[in-house]
């Protein structure tokens, strides 16, 4: 446990050591501060005082945002080398795979923090349902850790930022749409079990105020199967530096 936080430590000082952090959050809360108060179906549109507008629009820009994040974390180190260093400094490669999750999940955190004002505007217009937004942002924090997870996953496979990104991506998308696709076009057992792997359904139940133990254990067991298979194969010597 040490050298996971060791290492998270350093990997979050690493993002504010470079534009990363700060292109991160200011990218998201400019994109998330435009549509929630001037364009579209904006709070004042709306005419209702929740947060259900801005759990929408950081739904989509953490789409994009995170693969972005978490493309860097293997594929980099793997190419300059420097992952062997880390492999022998008595880190195994699970420790070194939680370790860069929890630094980006840390930094995806604080980016959630910074849009705390949201709800203390939205608060001072009108009565605001406290345990709805708690679900929401929740709900908004245990997707980002199953994207990250993808996104860890789809770094480890490759030397390349870009193609991580990209796999990542699309990772997301098929449990994002695609499930959601199938889900819609089928009836029964097949129509409930796409609809139970679509990150949609889970996250849109939170965000309106729901916690089902279902969209928990969800989140929290396909965010650990991921980052169970980076470190898998982070493990596999043969492969680390191609």
């Amino acid at each position: 446990m040490r050298a996971t936080l060791l290492i998270a430590r350093k990997e979050l000082a690493s993002f504010f050591d470079s534009p990363m952090a700060y292109l991160v959050i200011t990218a998201f809360l400019g994109v998330c501060s435009f549509f929630t108060w001037w364009f579209g179906t904006d709070i004042f549109i709306r005419g209702q005082a929740d947060l259900s507008t801005f759990f929408n629009v950081a739904n989509w820009s953490l789409f994009i945002l995170i693969p972005a994040l978490a493309m860097r974390t293997l594929a980099e180190e793997r190419k300059s080398g420097t992952i062997d260093l880390l492999l022998t400094r008595h880190a195994t490669p699970q420790q070194v795979v939680n370790g860069k999750f929890l630094a980006c999940l840390a930094l995806i955190a604080l980016t959630l923090l910074c849009t705390l004002p949201f709800y203390a505007t939205v608060a001072a217009l009108g009565p605001v349902d406290h345990g709805a937004v708690a679900c929401g942002y929740l709900g908004l924090l245990l997707m980002s850790a199953f994207y990250l997870a993808l996104g860890i996953l789809a770094s480890s496979l490759t030397t390349n930022q870009v193609t991580a990104f990209v796999i990542a991506l699309v990772a997301m998308a098929v449990f994002h749409f695609g499930t959601s696709v199938v889900a819609a076009n089928f009836t029964g057992t097949i129509g409930q079990l796409f609809r139970y792997l679509s990150t949609g359904t889970h996250f849109e139940s939170m965000a309106r105020g729901v916690i089902d133990s279902r969209d928990l254990v969800y989140f929290l067991s396909f965010s650990a199967a991921a980052l169970l298979l980076a470190g898998h194969r982070l493990a596999r010597p043969t492969l680390r530096k191609g």
